[in-house]
């Protein structure tokens, strides 16, 4: 598989995190300085919301938050399709597969199919909308369109990524979960256009792990108020745990380590868990450059966040890359790239 286009789109509404700070401690019942402690610890200067901040107020219900997600996905995910079909130069109806990845709200009929009429893609093209992947999505999508283009070389598939965090929004959880939440993620959307022949860097090879008993490390708990984040405290000491041995099995199946690895794509799931990859794998602290500076500008944006670090990276000519993505179950999701 090659991915011949890649585009991120921001949501529309941009703000300097002290502004966000301050209009969610207004929301909640959360002590300021304590939430500014936590924001600030995030590493995140700004990020992109799916609403004005003074709109989050009227958010008094799941109903009314999902209702904006279906309207605001739906536009930034067809701005971001049609942005990759311009870079891969390929009309919308050559498009043979459709991946969509949400794990931010919900829709029936699923937004691929309101996405796919907006379009003008073939009625024939075969549509998998997927939910519940979290921040892993992105690189697991990616994975799923190298299947498929393994076995139809000669078509065309695309991965829509969506992800309005802010919409979530739990005005009364007070638990250091959804503090931290609130001062990392963001919003927006991503596409990929994928051939199987063609310019742009080639998947070689991917491989998803799923790590039993972890349930608890990431996640929702659905309620009244819609989706509760699950972020557990040693999810970065799992991440340390097992994530290198994972990493470097990987690598070695393919005749590699991690110091012939030339470029590295990581979701910037957060500053720890940055770190921890950079420890536990020996490398240089300038090779996650990109990943960093992406979670810096626009906070972590789920699945959408390390097709963001894709678009934003180059990598070099005839050398290795990889590019991964962890996300609940929990699980991690591993590309192997060629230049």
């Amino acid at each position: 598989m090659h991915i011949s286009g890649v585009q991120t789109v921001l949501a529309d509404h941009r703000y300097e995190q002290a502004e966000i700070t301050e209009a969610f401690s207004r929301l909640t019942d959360c002590d300021q300085d304590q939430l500014e402690r936590f924001h600030t610890a995030t590493g995140v200067k700004g990020r992109n919301l799916a609403l004005p901040l003074a709109d989050y107020t009227k958010l008094d219900s799941f109903a009314r938050a999902n209702t904006m997600y279906a309207e605001v996905a739906l536009d930034l995910g067809e701005r971001a399709l049609r942005g990759a079909l311009q870079k891969a130069d390929v009309r919308p109806e050559k498009i043979d597969h459709l991946l969509f990845c949400s794990t931010t709200g919900l829709a029936t009929p699923s937004l691929d199919a309101r996405l796919a009429q907006r379009m003008g893609l073939r009625p024939d093209v075969k549509r998998v909308p997927v939910f519940g992947l979290g921040c892993a999505a992105g690189a697991a999508g990616l994975a799923r369109l190298h299947d498929y283009l393994r076995g139809w070389p000669h078509h065309v598939a695309a991965l829509v990524c969506v992800e309005l965090c802010s919409l979530t929004i739990q005005r009364d959880d007070t638990s250091i979960a959804n503090l931290v939440a609130s001062g990392l993620f963001g919003d927006g959307a991503a596409a990929v256009v994928a051939t199987g022949r063609g310019p742009g860097p080639e998947v070689v090879a991917t491989r998803s792990r799923l790590y039993p008993g972890t349930e608890h490390l990431m996640g929702w708990e659905v309620g009244d108020h819609g989706f509760r984040i699950v972020l557990d405290a040693d999810l970065t000491g799992f991440v340390e745990q097992v994530l290198g041995a994972d990493i470097k099995a990987f690598l070695a199946d393919y005749g590699l380590t991690p110091e012939q690895v030339a470029t590295w794509i990581c979701h910037p799931g957060g500053p720890k868990v940055i770190e921890k990859i950079v420890e536990t794998l020996g490398l240089e602290p300038r090779a996650l450059e990109v990943t960093r500076r992406s979670l810096s500008e626009y906070g972590n944006l789920s699945s959408v966040s390390v097709l963001h670090v894709l678009q934003e990276t180059r990598g070099q000519p005839g050398a290795p890359a990889l590019l991964m993505a962890l996300g609940p179950g929990f699980s991690a999701e591993l590309l192997l790239l060629h230049w």
